[in-house]
Order: C-alpha cells, then sequence, then structure tokens
C-alpha cells in the first residue's frame, strides 16, 4: 500500500473510532441519572437495557429485579428510562399515597399510532382525561351499571351461553370465543345498544382482531416499537398486525356510529354513543374530547376493557376448577344450598357465598390476568423508597409481584381460596388485592367485572360439571402479553 493511502487509511480509522466514542460519550452525558436516581443493571449505549428482559414471562423476570434492588430499579429502553416497581407496599405508596403524582400516562409511540393523537379513556391525560372517566362512568350508570336491570341483562347473556354450550352435545370444545362474545355483549349493550350472536361472523373477526392486537401490544414487537418508532415504522414485522388490527376494528365501530348519527333522538338516548353525541352538541371546547374521533377512541377502550379481562378470567376459572375438581364440588354444594337449582343467581346472593366469592377472588389473583399494568409519569419531582424520581420519569407498577407478595400471602404460588377466608370461613378482603390496580387510574369497570364474574361463574357451575379430556393436564402457565391469557385447551360441559 502506498504512504498516501496508508495515511488516508489510518485517518479514515482515526475519524471512525473518535466518532464512535464522541457518540458513546454524548449518549452517556443525556441519559447520564441524577444523584440518588434508583439504581438497575447496566444499559449499553444506545440500545439501554434492551437485553434485560423475558419475552415470555416479563412479570417474573421484574418481580426478580425487584427483589434485587428493593422493590424500586430503573432501566433504559433506546431513549426512555423507567422506573420499575414492585411489593404491595411500593406499589401503594406510589398509586394511592402519591396517586395526584403518577395520575398521568407518560409518551407511547405505539399508543400515539394506534389512537392517532392523545384521547380514549386509557392514554388521556389532564382535564381530557377526568371529563371522559367522569363522563364514562356517569352514562354507563345510567344504563345499568350496578342496578338491577344490569343483573337482568347479564343472567340473560348467561342463558344464552348456556345454550351455546349445551349444543355442543356432550363434545369436548374450547371455550374461548363463546366467553368472549358473552362476556363482550354486556359491554356491547352499554355502548352500541345491542348484543351480538354468537354466528355473527363479523363479531367473531372483531374480538379475534382484539384479542391477538392485545396479545401484541405485550410482546417484544411492541416494545421495539416503543423504543425505535422512527425504525420500526419502516420494518416489516408483528407490530404491524396491531395497527392493521385496529384499524378493522375502528372500521367495525364506525358503522355503528354513522347507524347512530342517523337515527339520534336527542330526547332519548339509547346507549354511551348516544350520551356522547349528545353531549358533542352541547359540548364548546373541542380540550374536553367531545369529538366523534375520541369517540372512537373511548369506544375502543371500553370494547377492550370490557372484553378481555373478565373473558380471560373466566377461563382461568374453568382450568383451576377443573385442575381441583375438590373446589368445584365445595363451590357446587354452595350454589345448591344457597341458590338451588330452581332459580338464576343474583347478586344479593353473593354475601352469602363466602366460598365462591373467595374462589373467583383466587382466581383473578393467582390468574394474574394483567400483571405488569399501565405505565404512569411523574408530574413533578418526587421521591420513592429514598430514591429520586424526577417529573417526566415513567413508572411502571408490576402488579404480579403485588399478587404473589410473599409478605403478603400465606401461599402465594398456591391456588388457595383460603387466602379470602377466615378460621370460621367468613370471607375477608386482602389489602394486597390489586387485580384492577389501585388509585385514581384503578379500572373504571370493575364494578361491572365483579358483577360479570360473579353471575357467569355461578350460573355455569350451577348448571353444569367441567372436566376436561381424560389424561390431559390443563396448563397453567400461560401466555403473557398486556393480559395473561390461557393455552387453548377443550372442556366437556355436563349437565348437573
Amino acid at each position: 500500500m502506498q504512504p498516501a493511502a496508508l495515511l488516508q487509511c489510518l485517518d479514515l480509522k482515526g475519524f471512525l473510532l473518535f466518532l464512535v466514542v464522541f457518540l458513546v460519550v454524548m449518549d452517556y452525558l443525556k441519559n447520564k441519572n441524577p444523584p440518588n436516581y434508583p439504581p438497575g443493571p447496566l444499559a449499553l449505549p444506545f440500545l439501554g437495557n434492551i437485553f434485560n428482559h423475558d419475552p415470555k414471562e416479563p412479570h417474573i423476570y421484574l418481580t426478580k429485579l425487584g427483589h434485587t434492588y428493593n422493590n424500586i430499579f430503573a432501566l433504559r429502553t433506546g431513549r426512555d428510562k423507567m422506573v420499575f416497581i414492585t411489593g404491595y407496599k411500593m406499589v401503594k405508596e406510589a398509586l394511592v399515597n402519591q396517586a395526584e403524582i403518577f395520575v398521568d400516562r407518560p409518551y407511547s409511540p405505539l399508543a400515539i399510532r394506534i389512537y392517532s393523537g392523545n384521547g380514549g379513556l386509557f392514554i388521556s391525560n389532564g382535564e381530557m382525561w377526568k371529563k371522559q372517566r367522569r363522563f364514562a362512568l356517569s352514562t354507563l350508570r345510567t344504563f345499568g351499571l350496578g342496578k338491577k336491570t344490569m343483573e337482568v341483562a347479564i343472567c340473560e347473556e348467561s342463558r344464552f351461553l348456556q345454550d351455546e354450550m349445551d349444543r355442543e352435545k356432550g363434545e369436548a370444545f374450547n371455550p374461548a370465543a363463546l366467553f368472549n362474545n358473552a362476556v363482550s355483549n354486556i359491554i356491547c349493550q352499554l355502548v352500541f345498544g345491542q348484543r351480538f350472536d354468537y354466528t355473527d361472523h363479523n363479531f367473531q373477526l372483531m374480538l379475534k382482531y382484539l384479542s391477538e392486537a392485545v396479545q401484541l401490544e405485550g410482546s417484544i414487537w411492541a416494545q421495539l416499537y416503543e423504543a425505535f418508532p422512527g425504525i420500526m415504522k419502516h420494518l416489516p414485522g408483528s407490530h404491524n398486525t396491531i395497527f392493521s388490527n385496529y384499524k378493522c376494528i375502528y372500521e367495525f365501530m364506525g358503522k355503528y356510529l354513522n347507524k347512530h348519527k342517523k337515527d339520534l333522538d336527542p330526547t332519548c338516548p339509547r346507549d354511551y354513543m348516544d350520551c356522547f353525541l349528545i353531549e358533542k352538541q352541547n359540548s364548546h371546547n373541542p380540550a374536553d374530547g367531545f369529538t366523534e374521533e375520541n369517540l372512537l377512541r373511548c369506544t375502543l377502550d371500553l370494547f377492550a376493557a370490557g372484553t378481555e379481562t373478565t373473558a380471560t378470567a373466566l377461563r382461568w376459572g374453568l382450568i383451576y376448577l377443573i385442575t381441583y375438581p375438590q373446589i368445584q364440588d365445595k363451590v357446587q354444594a354452595e350454589i345448591d344450598r344457597v341458590i338451588g337449582q330452581s332459580r338464576q343467581p343474583c347478586m344479593a346472593d353473593r354475601p352469602n357465598m363466602p366460598y365462591t366469592d373467595a374462589v373467583i377472588h383466587e382466581i383473578l389473583r393467582k390468574g394474574d390476568i394483567v400483571p405488569l399494568n399501565g405505565p404512569r409519569v411523574a408530574t413533578k419531582d418526587t421521591t420513592l423508597g429514598g430514591y429520586f424520581i424526577p417529573k417526566g420519569t415513567g413508572l411502571m407498577p408490576i402488579l404480579h409481584s403485588v399478587l404473589f407478595d410473599e409478605s403478603e400471602w400465606e401461599t402465594p404460588h398456591s391456588f388457595n381460596p383460603a387466602h379470602f377466608l377466615d378460621n370460621e370461613g367468613k370471607f375477608v378482603r386482602r389489602e394486597a388485592f390489586l387485580p384492577f390496580s389501585a388509585g385514581k387510574r384503578v379500572c373504571l369497570g370493575e364494578r361491572l367485572a365483579w358483577m360479570e364474574l360473579f353471575l357467569f361463574f355461578v350460573s355455569l357451575f350451577q348448571k353444569f360439571r367441567f372436566s376436561t379430556v381424560e389424561g390431559v393436564q390443563l396448563d397453567m402457565d400461560g401466555v403473557v402479553g398486556t393480559t395473561r391469557v390461557p393455552r387453548p385447551f377443550k372442556i366437556y360441559a355436563k349437565a348437573r
């Protein structure tokens, strides 16, 4: 090699070395933690802690990190930092004791693309979130939430569900689609003013799209999009399925919005959509969020939250009671003693059925339906666990760590209804039972979910004895996305 060429090569290598060192130093300075910031695993330049992750069981991996770092630690994914908290006491400190500081959601590239901007009930902040949440709760109460009329609707849907199970004629079947349809029909009656038949192909397709999107939102593809949106939006991958699925769901909801607009009677609203459109006519402040675009976003949130979690809990309920037939025996004995076989259950029965109530609570605890929770962001400087949390820092509470906190539960890793019973067999509430989160962002559908869980669960075990295919051991590990869902399984439903 000629001397000139050699010098040129050395100059190029030197320049590249300088560039790499410069970028690493700039990355370090940009992401340097403030004094007394929560500790965490060493982050790589540019990539952060993207490799400190278990895509199959992130909730368990993060809980173990919590044990290592005394229930509070920080991770960095791409350009963003997030503080994680574990254990009942730390989660309560943030979500309840400092509820005002950790009420808002952080910026999310994934959510912004799904919602086409700020809005909805889940990711909105400030006055829009307060007004939309208050409006949703008020409107759902108007149409039966927490009232006898809602009990009647759930019991009627229970009969439809039982009829579908009867049509299996004793053959083994997968209950997932039936549960999704039955539970979704309750929120659909509140939002759309109608239920959908179990043979409605378009509705079944929407439920399929929804389940798939919810699972993918908790996948590594979604996390990569959150960390590197500028790159990921140009790349192929399962993250694109999230957006295409939600686009189809928006189109489905849009048809019912157009129908509501055509036959709207402001003097006689029929459902949430009608009430929202009436409020839109009366609202003069766009910041309140009463627009048609935001109606679709809010409807999506209600549709998703009102379907996935409760239907998933019922599936876990079948798995646990089939796996532990002695518990199914005791539940059915209590049902027969309190209700009998001649009438349907009602919410007034619940105080008289402590064992069944304890079993349902244990299904939600051990089922670990939403293991991670939704992220929060600090609205001002604060401290948690003795560490400094600057304003604007993202916070992720790990609900799994609360529901399995060994300092709060006697046998956290066992399915044990006695967690919710005293020595006399009476039901007892547990402070560390937070499957619906806590504080100001606690699930707004919690009351509806409890009504659905109790009435669907009791009506099903009142009529059927459930079992699975002989020789098959039902899988209790589940698949983790945004929710933790059981792997597909088949059951027998034998009329009692």
